[in-house]
């Protein structure tokens, strides 16, 4: 019995599944704030990367009836966007000069 998580192509981004490839935004979110911006750069080295043959990858498939190696690899690059701001442009895990604020997610897209 194979312990692979991803399909077969993206088998390389297997560490990050159990701490990323999180079902909901807010559970992204929150790792996101969880981290420095070093292991936010370590995550995002490592996905953006496959990102283009991820999208390709996923591209075959029904998004209302993904398999479950492709919804984790679609959370993966979920998660790839959501530190693509703080790695890029703002440096920091949280919004620059944002004080207090925070989202609450009332719902997500139906996945």
């Amino acid at each position: 019995m194979s312990t692979t998580t991803l399909p077969d192509t993206f088998r390389d981004l297997e560490p990050h599944v159990a701490e990323w490839a999180l079902p909901t935004r807010q559970e992204r979110y929150d790792v996101r704030l969880s981290k420095d911006i070093a292991e936010l750069e370590r995550f995002y080295d490592a996905v953006a990367p496959h990102a283009e043959a991820a999208i390709d990858h996923l591209n075959g498939f029904d998004l209302a009836d993904l398999p479950e190696p492709e919804t984790r690899l679609l959370r993966l690059l979920y998660s790839l966007i959501m530190v693509s701001y703080p790695v890029n442009i703002f440096r920091q895990p949280r919004i620059p000069d944002s004080g207090a604020a925070f989202f609450d997610t009332t719902a997500e897209p139906a996945v």
